[in-house]
């Protein structure tokens, strides 16, 4: 019997080192490229698109999905622990600079997710990112993000996408007819680059994704860089759109009175300069106050509101 027992001491033994031992970490999903088609998300919808030039401000939380091993809207797994993001309208994955405007914290984080649920936030970080500048969970805080062009840009190049194609046609032949060349008529350079950049929004000289990137691409999981800048807090407003129109800022002032909406007039002072007009709403001290106005301009149907910080 005392053979068999030391048989068994030794096998539970083995048993619990085995539970001791470190698990290999569970292998990441491949991610894709990709900008998706439109779709509505509390009560919003949203339209994604190519943007390699994109600065906001607005409010941050932390997404409020944070189960490690779900699936991202590009294919990976998520990891609370890593520098991930999710915004409602950028191409997947992209690099993201937010600076917490109230500590001064910036930090890069990776876009590979949609979100964030509530329309009056500009992004959604993951647990380890907000941490690192100093947002706690279910608060808010003022930030600004901008689209760091060329990691971004390399990573668009770097992975496969479901996105369709453009369709390479043929030129028809050219037949035996005299040809001559002319010079480009006044203004043709100024259309071509207008041209581009409606075909390539915010992508600025250097093109779209299509463009090739000259660094490499940045690894999918982020360092923990944190550094620090000036802190810049500022009061929040509801900002619903710009005309170029005077009479169509008013127009859209007046259906919003009961909420007091203003005009401001920007820019036109210079000689042939044109002004634009803004409407919007605040300021506000407090995310409360921003949250309700947001809140009263989408049930009058403006849908494009916004809670910013200036």
């Amino acid at each position: 019997m005392r053979p068999a027992r030391f048989g068994l001491v030794a096998a539970l033994a083995a048993a619990v080192l085995a539970g001791c031992a470190p698990r290999p970490p569970a292998p990441t999903a491949q991610p894709r490229y990709m900008i998706g088609e439109p779709y509505q998300m509390g009560g919003l919808w949203s339209y994604p698109r190519e943007d390699f030039a994109l600065e906001q401000t607005g409010l941050a939380t932390v997404a409020t999905d944070s189960r490690a091993g779900r699936r991202t809207s590009n294919g990976e797994i998520h990891d609370p622990a890593a520098l991930t993001a999710a915004h409602r309208t950028l191409q997947l994955p992209a690099v993201l600079a937010v600076t917490n405007l109230e500590t001064g914290l910036r930090i890069e984080v990776r876009v590979n997710d949609r979100g964030p649920q509530n329309p009056g936030r500009v992004v959604a970080l993951s647990r380890r990112a907000a941490e690192l500048i100093g947002i706690r969970p279910g608060g808010a805080a003022q930030v600004r993000v901008e689209v760091v062009g060329e990691a971004s840009r390399a990573l668009a190049g770097g992975l496969p996408s479901t996105e369709a194609q453009t369709l390479e046609i043929a030129a028809a032949p050219l037949g035996a007819v005299g040809r001559e060349e002319l010079a480009p008529p006044p203004g043709a350079t100024q259309a071509t680059r207008l041209r581009q950049a409606r075909q390539f929004p915010g992508a600025g000289a250097a093109g779209g994704a299509t463009a090739a990137s000259t660094g490499p691409a940045p690894p999918l999981r982020l360092p923990e860089r944190v550094s620090r800048v000036p802190a810049r807090p500022g009061l929040l407003w509801v900002e619903l759109a710009t005309f170029s129109r005077r009479d169509m800022a008013d127009r859209q002032a007046a259906r919003l009175s009961g909420l007091s909406a203003r005009v401001d007039v920007l820019g036109g002072r210079g000689r042939g300069a044109q002004p634009s007009y803004r409407v919007r709403l605040g300021p506000f001290n407090a995310v409360a106050e921003a949250d309700r106005a947001l809140e009263g301009t989408l049930r009058a149907g403006v849908s494009e509101a916004r809670i910013l910080v200036d």
